[in-house]
């Protein structure tokens, strides 16, 4: 159950970079709620996954999806650059993610 912790973690830790783009485009108190409550609900996830994984494996995966989302959200919903050499290296963060959870 721990690496679902995880998985929720890293997926409120993307709401929560996107709200932080929210927040910066429409300063309402509605968007500052939902940051505040997305990045809390994520912190609250990675601690539950870390009664039982270790602190560094969990830290890295909920940071390897909070950045590897972060990019994702970007390309997707914001029109950021989706040059191949940025989805090379994205692709790197998920595969060491997921490399750290084959060896915890």
């Amino acid at each position: 159950m721990e690496w679902v912790w995880v998985i929720f973690a890293g997926l409120f830790e993307m709401a929560g970079v996107a709200m932080i783009n929210q927040f910066n485009k429409k300063r309402t108190i509605l968007s500052l709620i939902l940051l505040i409550s997305a990045f809390g609900l994520s912190f609250f996830f990675l601690s539950l996954a870390m009664v039982v994984l270790p602190m560094a494996t969990a830290y890295a995966v909920w940071t390897g999806i909070g950045a590897a989302g972060g990019v994702l959200v970007g390309m997707i919903y914001y029109g950021e650059s989706r040059h191949w050499k940025r989805i090379f290296f994205l692709s790197l963060i998920i595969l060491s993610a997921v490399g750290l959870k084959f060896v915890s």
